[in-house]
């Protein structure tokens, strides 16, 4: 059975994944090469990065180069000016926000860069919204934060799974003097993440490559059956005894998944915040990652009209789902429990139009295709587009199918 150009044998599968294989390391400009040595187009990405407000203060070169003999690309990011940012979240979300990138790009940025203001809140004993980006406000660290996004969004892959990760040993300098390696807000971001220490004497994985991780990947592990498809190398700025590069696989893998899948519920009645507000805190909550939230009119005591807010999340962020009703909600605390969760095999495939591509979200069961829906965000915006009935373009899409 083949749909478009993704063939499915019956009975079986597969996923396209892409793993990193972090064996001295990730950084930003690491993974920016990887991704254009494993086939991302160069041009591509330096267009879309041209979409922020800060795009004549940088420009991106990439090379072919090699490290002990393993030759790969090499990401730099070349700044016109310089610069001592002291930026805080939500200036770097404006420049993502102000920008025509697309929405699952800035959602992904938005989500890195959030992971990075958590841990480093944690280390300096401040709330988020306080937190001084320093280094990882500046532009270069923009730059390989949105160019991951970027890249994520460009290669039409089903999963992202990693290595343990080596973080190197002894010391670093940064902004507030000399710490040991990990960074602390390393640490903090590498937490549940299996790692591996004293490969090298120096810092192998930066706070932005472990932000990179801690956002896109859906597993770790060191054994995984796999059918490589392509490999890539980024090739890192610093010289050690061992290769200084980042390596990464387009590779396919057979889905196992389990039809049944422990996720963890979260709820809150509130009764007394405005309800204008729940449209932020929404969106908060997907951007840390919530898999599904949604709210239910009920009575509380002496018949007082609430909501009960109700967000499904995986266990990985449970903590970050409580932090983040805490902070945007009147809610002075929250219940949760473990809930099992049951589902169709999912792919997401592009489908050619003549109005552009369209991704159409599969669902499969023991191999069979059961059903499938065309995304509606890249529906809504043909219409507009084109002004034309959004009804029109579902019934034209299905035809194709």
């Amino acid at each position: 059975m083949s749909r478009g150009n993704v063939i499915y044998p019956i009975g079986v599968v597969y996923l396209k994944i892409l793993y990193y294989d972090c064996f001295c390391g990730i950084s930003g400009d690491m993974n920016l090469g990887a991704m254009a040595d494993i086939g991302v187009d160069t041009e591509y990405i330096k267009s879309e990065l041209s979409k922020l407000s800060i795009s004549d203060d940088f420009d991106v070169v990439f090379n072919k180069s090699e490290k002990k003999g393993i030759s790969g690309t090499k990401a730099d990011v070349v700044l016109k000016k310089h610069e001592h940012p002291h930026r805080h979240l939500k200036d770097v979300y404006k420049i993502i926000d102000d920008s025509d990138l697309n929405e699952n790009i800035k959602k992904i940025s938005k989500r890195i860069f959030e992971n990075i203001a958590i841990a480093e809140g944690k280390v300096h004993g401040k709330p988020v919204e306080k937190v001084h980006f320093h280094e990882v406000g500046a532009i270069d660290s923009i730059v390989d934060v949105v160019g991951a996004a970027i890249c994520y969004d460009s290669l039409d892959i089903d999963g992202v799974y990693s290595s343990s990760v080596q973080v190197g040993g002894g010391f670093v300098n940064c902004a507030h003097g000399k710490i040991p390696v990990p960074a602390p807000a390393t640490v903090e971001l590498l937490t549940g993440i299996p790692i591996k220490t004293g490969l090298v004497d120096g810092e192998s994985t930066t706070p932005t490559g472990a932000a990179i991780l801690k956002s896109l990947a859906d597993g770790f592990t060191n054994s995984l059956s796999m059918d490589i498809k392509k490999t890539g190398y980024g090739l890192g700025t610093k010289d050690f005894d061992v290769p200084n590069v980042l390596r990464v696989y387009i590779a396919e893998i057979e889905d196992k998944k389990k039809v049944d899948e422990i996720q963890y519920m979260i709820e809150a009645n509130i009764d007394d915040m405005n309800p204008e507000h729940y449209s932020h805190l929404e969106e908060k909550l997907f951007e840390g990652g919530a898999l599904d939230v949604y709210k239910t009119q009920i009575l509380m005591k002496k018949s007082r009209p609430a909501v009960k807010l109700s967000i499904l999340c995986s266990e990985d962020r449970v903590e970050n789902m409580e932090e983040v009703v805490f902070l945007h909600s009147t809610t002075l605390g929250v219940r949760k429990y473990k809930v099992e969760k049951s589902m169709l095999v999912r792919k997401i495939i592009k489908l050619k139009t003549q109005w552009g591509d369209v991704r159409v979200k599969q669902g499969f069961y023991k191999g069979r295709l059961l059903k499938q829906k065309a995304e509606y965000e890249d529906c809504l915006k043909i219409a507009k587009d084109n002004n034309l009935e959004l009804d029109k373009i579902y019934r034209q899409i299905y035809r194709q199918l």
